[in-house]
């Protein structure tokens, strides 16, 4: 039985690709194979009918190139007046992104998706302000021709003889939601343009003499017929999938293009692009890093601008690390199940080749099942934008040093000769030279010294000296011998060192991210971890560093770096709050507004952006080259993690104290609900039976009345705990210290509670001695009134009440003690919690429970403590310890005379 059960792999590709699309905008692109073929006046019908429909239907822009056609079809259609854009002398008219997003239209038309923006505009390419759009849950319509995809770009233009300059990326192109192509004939598209249909006349007889003619046209039909056909299988597959997700793919080819310094590398991605596409195979565009290639600024520009075209390709990029290219390569290969790869023809001379092998021959030979496609390259023409920096001077200081070296090994093996040793011992004299040439100069210098050496060997040591000739041939073996260890020694000398420099560069970088870590583990705080994490990319770059931090919707503000010149340039804001919004690299050296004095690069955390790291560094390129982009990288992930990590800190705590107010809100209403509910019953029906009934005696009368005295003063009561222990817990009752004697305190006490303690004995013990205490005199009374409360509640009649205080080692010790029935075992602690009843069955059950929690409270505004304990002989105990001050005033008490 065949398992039907969906593929869990694909129902995940399924659902990430379901929360990609979750708002973002439908992009649909009416596709032709040249102008003229409708591409617009289709749209623009297919706009009228939907905004006939009901939708929301409004022209962004469209060129009409004076079509009457297309004119007419305009008409009715609510339109986004263009942003004009002044530039040399001329006013051009260009696409108002900003208008549109104030707009935020169900449907919005924008033609020509491969147009070169005017130099001033946000983005470059109109491609870009489409995307913005989409990212804003906009749908866009839109026109483009086949000659406009990048991977397409050379092969059009050696094919049509004209190299089309508006490129869009082919993801772009991929992403789109719809597809409608619109065709013609060629001998149709031809005939429109005689009609002067697409262009005015003088235009039309240029086009038909140049990139107008039939075969070219016939060319572009077979293009644009062929990127539809796959995007129709695309949709296909998908559709397979969709339905039967069980099914797996037996076989999957997997590209991988070789990428290097040289100009024939564009051509050779775009090669793979288009065989990618033909095969539905995913690619990968390597580059193996050398340190040869890292001395050369021009290699370095040159690969960083090959890795965006891959990236504009839809390829992933990786670097790999190794002595030699074709290893590393195959072994990447092997690891990946890679079945073809791809590089471009050697320009190496052919006794080159023969001498020292080549890259492909070694690919061929090593390459076992995976097949190697060699690709023509041919001089790709400067793409950037960015002036190649001048080639650097050859430094001639390690050859000196190796003649020197060289030249002192010389004088050592003379020094050798002249003692009289074998000429063997002067043979590795000489060795010792190239090997120490070749640690310290490199590998150039290195072989040029081995060369040397054996030529001076040869002249100064062997006989007859000073001559070429030799006159034993043995010594023709030795220098073939000492010439091939030579060159071995220095090759793998100058091997050992190139590594060494790369681990010290791996273990630098490695470091510096490992200490940025480190550093903002240990920060909380969103300034300081901006401030350590700029310090130290500064440090990196040897650049200028602003932070830009921000929530999302928001508007970023500069964390770190106000001052500086990145800072105050008129176009950092906006540029940080785009790369913000879009989660984009984008400033100097980028498409997206290159006007920037800086490179910004977005910190993007788990869940969302947090800001933007603004960089500054002379030449703005080498922040671009793809080690310096990763790092850069690395570094604002970890910035962005420990933001977000000191954010989620945040928001835990004010977590935890909304929870802790909401528990004591809850923890309230349920302690008084009860309280308050029984006092206000007893007083509604004592006034309800006074109100209704004339018949009470006075006795009676007056019983009901002090019923409702009672029960307001017990309400009353109730409140004002409430409040106090509110204002005590939330640091709104201060304190008033002045010096009181503890004894007036206990008796104003005792005569607010004579009422309560009925005909209980309170003894009370209090040396005359005592100092003066520094303490609020209202409080601490109010802490005895709440004791003796409470003593008065759990005492029965005839009880006895005692109060005792004593100094002690800075201290003074007071204990509040009964003879009552004591406290249940282990709550000793638990009775200072709110709303917390000692004995729920004695007539505790009329006290609020704030009373003992009071208590507490006061104790710690006063700095000290209170507990509570059994007596041993029945009863509880509370001491409270109140700090003694230091040198307290001295009152003199005059005697009475009788």
């Amino acid at each position: 039985m065949i398992d039907q059960r969906p593929n869990p792999d694909a129902l995940l590709g399924q659902v990430q690709a379901e929360e990609a699309r979750r708002g973002r905008g439908a992009l649909k692109i009416f596709f032709g194979y040249a102008a003229g073929v409708g591409k617009t006046y289709a749209m623009l019908e297919a706009a009228r009918r939907a905004a006939a429909s009901g939708r929301e239907v409004v022209v962004g822009y469209v060129e009409p190139h004076g079509r009457p056609e297309t004119l007419t079809l305009l008409e009715g259609l609510e339109a986004i007046p263009p942003h004009l854009v002044e530039y040399r002398g001329v006013t051009l008219r260009e696409f108002d992104v900003d208008a549109a997003l104030a707009r935020r239209p169900e449907l919005i038309l924008v033609d020509e998706l491969a147009h070169h923006n005017a130099e001033g505009s946000r983005h470059t390419k109109r491609w870009q302000d489409v995307e913005e759009l989409l990212g804003a849950g906009i749908n866009v319509w839109t026109t483009l021709n086949v000659q406009h995809l990048d991977s397409l770009n050379d092969v059009i233009g050696g094919v049509t003889g004209v190299t089309v300059r508006e490129t869009i990326p082919d993801r772009v192109f991929e992403r789109a939601d719809d597809l409608e192509l619109v065709d013609i004939t060629p001998e149709e598209l031809l005939e429109r343009l005689r009609a002067g249909k697409v262009y005015i006349p003088e235009q039309a007889e240029r086009a038909l003499a140049g990139f107008f003619q039939k075969s070219n046209l016939v060319a572009l039909r077979e293009f644009s017929l062929r990127q539809a056909a796959r995007r129709v299988q695309t949709d296909v597959e998908s559709a397979r999938r969709q339905r039967s997700a069980s099914e797996p793919w037996a076989t999957a080819d997997r590209l991988l293009v070789c990428v290097g310094p040289s100009p024939s590398t564009a051509r050779v991605l775009r090669t793979a692009k288009r065989m990618a596409q033909a095969l539905d195979a995913p690619w990968t565009a390597a580059a193996v890093e050398r340190m040869d290639m890292a001395a050369d600024p021009l290699v370095q520009v040159r690969l960083a601008d090959h890795y965006r075209l891959a990236e504009r390709l839809g390829a992933e990029v990786v670097t790999l690390s190794g002595r030699s290219v074709a290893p590393a390569l195959l072994d990447y290969a092997r690891t990946r199940n890679v079945t073809k790869i791809l590089i471009g023809k050697t320009e190496q001379p052919r006794w080159k080749r023969l001498l020292s092998g080549s890259i492909v021959d070694e690919l061929l030979e090593r390459s076992g099942d995976i097949d190697v496609y060699v690709v023509r390259g041919e001089g790709d023409p400067a793409r950037s934008s960015r002036t190649r920096p001048p080639a650097a001077p050859a430094d001639r200081r390690p050859y000196l040093k190796a003649a020197a070296i060289v030249g002192a090994g010389t004088a050592a093996a003379a020094l050798v000769d002249r003692i009289g040793l074998h000429s063997a011992n002067v043979a590795m004299v000489f060795l010792a030279a190239v090997a120490l040439v070749a640690a310290v100069c490199g590998r150039a210098p290195s072989i040029l010294a081995s060369v040397v050496a054996v030529l001076v060997f040869d002249i100064g040591f062997v006989p007859p000296r000073y001559t070429f000739a030799v006159a034993d041939t043995e010594y023709l073996v030795t220098f073939g011998v000492m010439l091939a260890i030579a060159l071995l020694i220095s090759t793998l000398t100058a091997r050992l060192r190139s590594q060494v420099e790369s681990g010290t560069l791996r273990e630098r970088r490695i470091t510096a991210l490992y200490e940025l870590g480190k550093q903002l583990s240990s920060i909380s705080g969103a300034a300081f971890l901006a401030a350590a994490a700029a310090r130290k990319v500064a440090e990196l770059t040897n650049g200028e560093v602003a932070i830009y931090l921000g929530e999302p919707g928001g508007v970023p503000e500069v964390a770190f770096g106000r001052g500086s010149a990145v800072a105050a340039h008129p176009v950092s804001d906006p540029t940080a709050r785009w790369v913000m919004e879009h989660d984009q690299m984008a400033g100097a050296g980028t498409d997206t507004l290159p006007n920037a004095v800086a490179l910004f690069v977005p910190l993007t955390a788990s869940q969302q952006t947090v800001g933007a790291l603004a960089v500054k560094a002379e030449p703005i390129g080498r922040l671009l080259e793809p080690d310096q982009r990763r790092l850069l990288e690395a570094c604002a992930g970890q910035l962005a993690l420990a933001i977000e990590r000191d954010r989620m800190s945040l928001a835990a705590s004010e977590a935890l104290v909304q929870a802790q107010a909401e528990q004591v809100r809850n923890t309230l209403l349920s302690g008084v609900s009860h309280d308050l509910r029984t006092p206000l019953a007893a007083i509604a029906g004592a006034s309800t039976g006074l109100l209704q009934t004339d018949t009470f005696d006075e006795s009676t009368r007056r019983q009901l009345l002090e019923t409702i005295a009672d029960e307001a003063n017990r309400l009353t009561r109730l409140l004002e705990d409430i409040l106090q222990m509110s204002r005590l817990e939330m640091g709104g009752a201060t304190a008033r210290m002045q010096w009181n004697i503890l004894e007036e305190v206990v008796g104003s006490a005792l005569g607010r509670t004579r009422c309560e303690l009925g005909d209980r004995r309170v003894e009370v013990s209090i040396p005359g001695d005592l100092p003066l205490l520094l303490v609020d005199g209202l409080l601490l009374e109010q802490l005895f009134v709440n004791l003796l409360e409470n003593a008065a509640r759990y005492t029965p009649p005839q009880a006895v009440v005692s109060i005792t205080a004593r100094p002690e080692a800075g201290w003074v010790i007071i204990n509040v003690a009964d003879d009552g029935p004591g406290l249940p075992p282990g709550s000793e602690e638990r009775i200072f919690e709110k709303f917390r009843r000692g004995d729920p069955h004695a007539d505790a059950g009329r006290g609020s429970g704030l009373g003992l929690a009071i208590c507490r409270a006061v104790a710690k505004v006063h700095g000290g403590e209170i507990t509570a304990a059994n007596r041993p002989d029945g009863g509880v105990r509370f001491t409270l310890r109140l700090p003694l001050p230091q040198d307290p005033p001295q009152i003199e008490i005059e005697s009475s005379g009788d």
